[in-house]
């Protein structure tokens, strides 16, 4: 196996989170830490194979739920990061000669520019180590890095072991780092033999002292500073975890707007890093995009609507609607108060209600399913209507069926459809019926008891009543 590849440290319990899952699997905008992590690592060019996570606490969760090619080793005890990326060294020989970029799993905006930028530099400079840093305005709890008199960089200092002078340091360690293999290897096993590497406060491996035996050996370490500070960032608690979420929020909200969306108020507005928008789109308050979402130019989301995995046409309108794994077509009308379920097709120009709800079913272009009604398992054809209170009865308490509603049918009032059953093209029903055969074209099916009047019946059975 040759090219570059990629350790990423997941080792870690994250007590503080109080969760059964492992830290990194805790989400920043619906998605693992873990995932956005990965997709820095893809950003410079690495397959799945090429990428190695560490595991440890939780690690059937974590194994089961990274991609089928990604390698994984286990770290069973925690003696620190240096020791983390010692699990790993078999993967490392496996790649010869390349480079290893080193990520903590828990670090969501250490993002693909960053470690690409960083690469590039790392082999301009020829380095046996690039670390890549960053300015903080609140440096407390991360390694400082320290540089000489001429301002070259001489070592990183960890928060424990530092004195007064180097917490004042504004410039830290990212906790990310691009290798030379082979250099990184020599120095993991002379960190393992000797000693004094676990003579730090943590009684730990640190994996910075493999700059500082690179660095003793005569070999290049250059620094990468990032642009942005965020890329230091993680989470070991709810409440960071909850201000890693606002700052992602706010960051594609942003994203968006620049790109010609309008946002006019971001109260409740959560978008997902997946989530395509086209321009003169509207979002307004109160409205969550989840998943592979894609909204149509000039479609109005909201207020208050939750999508996910879903596409929606130009010029649409999705009002307070709840829907998962959809398609809604241009210039539809969703809502307020609609549920589109799994397996959904809705043509263009069709008007889906409030109180709505609509399952694995196709609807066709031009129909209007207006309020209180439940269409599913049913292909419902073009231009038809359905009136309030219809439903389609698709299960038999064992197995599920489909209905078929052909183009221009009228389905009156408080119709019950009992599946299979087909109503042709442009027949009706009639209010208030329960049809159980098939209907055909152009004809009018009425499935309810004859009115019957008792007269006087209020006074024989109530007579208290004037």
């Amino acid at each position: 196996m040759t090219g570059n590849c990629a350790v990423i440290l997941a080792a870690g319990e994250g007590t503080r989170m109080k969760s059964k899952k492992p830290k990194v699997l805790a989400e920043v905008l619906f998605k693992p830490m873990i995932d956005w992590v990965i997709e820095s690592a893809k950003a410079c060019g690495m397959e799945e194979e090429n990428i190695c996570v560490v595991t440890g606490h939780g690690k059937e969760l974590l194994t089961a739920h990274l991609p089928q090619g990604v390698r994984t080793v286990e770290q069973t005890e925690r003696l620190g990061t240096g020791h983390a990326v010692m699990q790993a060294r078999e993967f490392l020989r496996s790649h010869g000669s390349a480079n290893v970029l080193i990520l903590g799993g828990d670090a969501p905006f250490m993002d693909g520019e960053t470690v690409a930028c960083a690469l590039q530099y790392h082999t301009r400079a020829n380095s046996a180590a690039t670390v890549i840093s960053a300015d903080v305005s609140e440096p407390t709890g991360y390694g400082r890095i320290l540089r000489d008199k001429n301002g070259d960089f001489s070592g990183i200092v960890e928060e424990k072991d530092a004195n007064d002078a180097q917490k004042q340091i504004r410039e830290v360690n990212s906790g990310a780092y691009w290798f030379n293999i082979q250099a990184l290897l020599i120095a993991l096993e002379q960190m393992e033999t000797n000693a004094k590497y676990r003579l730090n406060a943590a009684k730990e491996y640190y994996l910075t002292d493999a700059i500082e035996i690179l660095r003793s050996m005569g070999q290049r370490v250059s620094t990468f500073n990032s642009k942005s500070p965020d890329v230091v960032l993680g989470a070991n608690d709810r409440d960071q975890l909850a201000q890693l979420n606002e700052i992602a929020r706010l960051q594609v909200i942003r994203r968006h707007r620049l790109a010609g969306v309008s946002i006019p108020f971001d109260t409740g507005v959560v978008i997902g890093t997946d989530v395509q928008i086209g321009r003169d789109a509207e979002i307004l308050q109160g409205t969550i995009l989840k998943g592979k979402t894609v909204i149509g130019e000039d479609a109005v989301i909201g207020p208050n609507a939750v999508l996910e995995n879903c596409t929606v046409g130009e010029g649409a309108c999705v009002v307070q609607t709840f829907g998962t794994d959809v398609t809604v077509g241009a210039n539809t009308q969703v809502g307020p108060f609609a549920r589109l379920r799994p397996g959904t097709q809705i043509g263009a120009d069709v008007r889906v209600g409030n109180f709505v709800e609509v399952k694995n079913s196709t609807v066709g272009d031009g129909t209007k399913i207006s309020h209180l009604s439940y269409i599913g398992d049913t292909d419902v054809g073009q231009n038809v209507n359905v009136g309030s209170g219809c439903a389609t009865v698709n299960f038999t308490g064992k197995e599920k069926f489909r209905t078929t509603i052909g183009d221009h049918a009228f389905i009156g009032c408080d119709t019950s459809l009992v599946a299979p059953v087909r109503v042709g093209a442009r027949a009706y029903t009639g209010a208030g019926s329960t049809i159980t055969e098939d209907v055909p074209d152009d004809a009018l099916a009425l499935g309810r008891a004859r009115q019957v009047i008792k007269k006087d019946w209020v006074k024989v059975k109530n007579p208290y009543r004037k």
